[in-house]
């Protein structure tokens, strides 16, 4: 019998009804051995020949690798971001892809408001400080009174926008993909987003059109002082130059999700002023079931598409 091939770095097996239907019916599901994201030679061992169907991670799902992967038919994301599969490559060879574009946005969006919550009151740092035994008295600044800018306006956009507009923040927003936006947000240029923001937060997907999107130019159109905030994908931003603005003092603090190489070894991390997390932005328990659930779910209607199962 063909091969299932469960890729993400964790995944509750016992409690998906698709997973289990698919074993049911007599496949052999193999999950990731390593529990961490997959190089692509590794991808290409566990795939093999013998694979009909892949519910991804963040692997690279290359060229070669969907060559070397001559009975795969279906690729399920479980998450949002599709720059890790070379969809024209998967489309030659008719290989079905989805993704769970709904199920992260709430995690992501509430870990952003965090993570601007912390640049503006500095909450890290002060919990730093008073274990070393001091004792500051750091005056922070409210969200309410800044006007955030989002590049970005999709599922997790929105959803920043709102929880922003709760805290009663001025929400402006760029997207070339929309003529309107949702109530209460002003679309502007790129170029006026960074001239007006005071908090700048990526939402975009990455493409080679996009890398570097932030760079030393796009930093030097902020003001002076802004806080910028990236989690959605590694690669929008050229990290030596946001460190070069961070220990300036020309960017004021800055926290990222995503890297351009993970897991992140770069200069970021010498910055006080950069807060860093570990691409965690969608691993809410509650968020992830759902993810791993509609992936499997995504996982079975492909193939039932494919002809490789009956309805």
């Amino acid at each position: 019998m063909s091969k299932i091939v469960v890729s993400t770095s964790s995944f509750d097996f016992d409690h998906n009804p698709a997973i289990q239907r698919l074993q049911a019916q007599g496949f052999t599901v193999t999950g990731n051995p390593y529990r961490r994201k997959l190089a692509e030679d590794e991808i290409i061992d566990l795939l093999s020949t013998d694979t009909v169907a892949l519910l991804a991670g963040v692997e690279p799902l290359t060229e070669h690798v969907l060559t070397s992967a001559s009975a795969l038919r279906v690729i399920a994301r479980c998450g949002t971001g599709m720059d890790s599969v070379d969809l024209k490559a998967a489309q030659q060879r008719n290989i079905k892809v989805s993704n769970t574009p709904e199920a992260p946005a709430q995690a992501v969006a509430e870990l952003t408001l965090g993570l601007m919550l912390d640049c503006l009151r500095q909450i890290n740092h002060t919990d730093r400080s008073v274990r070393k035994g001091e004792w500051p008295r750091t005056q922070g600044r409210l969200l309410a009174a800044r006007t955030v800018g989002i590049v970005g306006l999709g599922h997790i956009g929105r959803r920043v926008a709102k929880l922003c507009q709760a805290f009663e923040a001025k929400v402006i927003a760029h997207d070339p993909h929309l003529q309107q936006a949702p109530g209460g947000i002003e679309l502007v240029s790129l170029n006026t987003l960074l001239e007006q923001a005071d908090i700048v937060t990526l939402h975009l997907p990455y493409s080679p059109d996009v890398r570097h999107l932030i760079n030393a130019e796009a930093i030097a159109h902020m003001q002076p002082g802004t806080i910028f905030i990236n989690a959605a994908r590694g690669g929008l931003v050229d990290e030596t130059a946001l460190c070069t603005a961070l220990n300036s003092g020309h960017i004021e603090a800055a926290a990222l999700d995503s890297f351009e190489q993970e897991p992140y070894q770069g200069p970021l991390r010498e910055c006080k002023r950069a807060i860093l997390t570990s691409h965690i932005g969608s691993l809410a328990r509650e968020t992830r079931q759902r993810m791993e659930i509609e992936a499997a779910e995504n996982l079975w209607r492909g193939m039932v598409e494919a002809g490789l199962i009956n309805e």
